[in-house]
C-alpha cells in the first residue's frame, strides 16, 4: 500500500505536549530513492545473500555484491539487504535512539506515524534503561520490545528480543576496529487481520562509520531464531516464506530509516547528547 494511501496515527493530548512532539509529522522525509529503485528492480539473485552464521563477512571493508535487495533462500527462508544511509549522524546517536525510543509510544511514532502504533517494555527493561550508571550498550541488548507496526501487509503484533553482540557473531573488539556497532536479535511477528501463527526471524542492523555520517547494513532472515547462541532455520520441510513478505519488509526499511535519518542528528543534540536517557 502506498503511504498516501495510509492515515498517520496522531498524538494524543498528553503525548502532544512532550518536548519532542515537534518531530511528528505526517510529511515524511522522502525514502532513499536509489535504495528504493534498487528494490523496484525485483527480488535478488539469492547467491548474493549472507547467511546469518557468516554475518561476520560485513566486518571486511568495502561492500558486498547484494548490498540492498530480497529474496527467497533455498532453504526457504526470506532474505532482505539495506544499505541505509545517516548523513550527519554518530553512532553514539543511533546507539542512544535504540535504548530511548521505546520507553514511550510517541517515540516510536515519530519514526514512522504511518506504520509504527506503539511499543513496550517489561518494569524490568525500563527500570534498566534508566539506569544512569549503565553504559548505553547494555540499555540496547538484552532487552525486549513489544511492537505493533504494520511492516507491509497490515498490523503485527512482533516482540524483538534483542541480543549481545558476541551472540550475533560479532565481537566488540572488532567492531571497534571498524568503527562500528551492531543492534539485533530475533523476533517472532504475528498478522492481526490473518493470524497463522508467529513468524520468527533474526534481524541486524550492522553500523558502521562513514566520510559523510554512519550507514546502516541491515539484514533480515525470515523463518530463522537464535538458538543456543546459534543462527537456526526453522521452517517446516518443504515451507518457503513467501516473497512478498521479505519485499514488503524492505521497502519499509528504507521507509522508516530515511525518515529517522532526517531528525536523529537534531533530535539528539536536542534530548541526547550529554543528557540521562530518560
Amino acid at each position: 500500500m502506498e503511504m498516501k494511501e495510509k492515515t498517520a496515527m496522531p498524538l494524543n493530548e498528553i503525548e502532544s505536549r512532550r518536548i519532542y512532539a515537534k518531530y511528528f509529522t505526517e510529511q515524511m522525509a522522502e525514502p532513499n530513492p536509489q535504495l528504493m529503485a534498487d528494490l523496484l528492480k525485483g527480488p535478488m539473485d539469492a547467491g548474493l545473500a549472507i547467511y546469518p552464521e557468516d554475518a561476520a563477512k560485513l566486518l571486511e571493508p568495502g561492500y558486498v555484491n547484494g548490498e540492498t535487495g530480497y529474496c527467497i533462500l533455498d532453504n526457504g527462508a526470506g532474505y532482505l539487504a539495506v544499505n541505509n544511509k545517516f548523513p550527519g549522524a554518530t553512532l553514539d546517536m543511533i546507539k542512544w535512539w535504540f535504548a530511548w525510543h521505546p520507553l514511550e509510544q510517541a517515540r516510536y511514532r515519530i519514526w514512522n506515524p504511518y506504520c509504527h502504533q506503539s511499543v513496550a517494555v517489561s518494569d524490568q527493561d525500563r527500570e534498566k534503561i534508566l539506569n544512569p550508571n549503565l553504559p548505553v550498550e547494555e540499555k540496547i541488548a538484552d532487552v525486549v520490545h513489544f511492537v505493533m507496526e504494520d511492516i507491509g501487509g497490515g498490523m503485527e503484533d512482533v516482540v524483538i528480543h534483542f541480543r549481545p553482540t558476541e551472540e550475533l557473531g560479532f565481537s566488540k573488539e572488532d567492531l571497534a576496529k571498524q568503527h562500528a556497532y551492531i543492534i539485533g536479535g530475533y523476533g517472532l511477528t504475528e498478522n492481526r487481520a490473518h493470524p497463522t501463527g508467529k513468524t520468527p526471524a533474526i534481524m541486524m542492523h550492522y553500523y558502521r562509520e562513514t566520510t559523510e555520517g554512519i550507514e546502516s547494513r541491515t539484514r533480515f532472515w525470515l523463518g530463522y531464531r537464535i538458538i543456543k547462541g546459534n543462527p537456526v532455520c526453522v521452517l517446516p520441510k518443504g515451507i518457503k516464506v513467501p516473497e512478498i513478505v521479505p519485499m514488503g519488509l524492505a521497502f519499509h526499511n528504507v521507509e522508516e530509516f530515511s525518515h529517522l535519518a532526517s531528525f536523529l542528528p537534531q533530535l539528539y543534540k536536542e534530548l541526547g547528547e550529554n543528557k540521562q536517557i530518560q
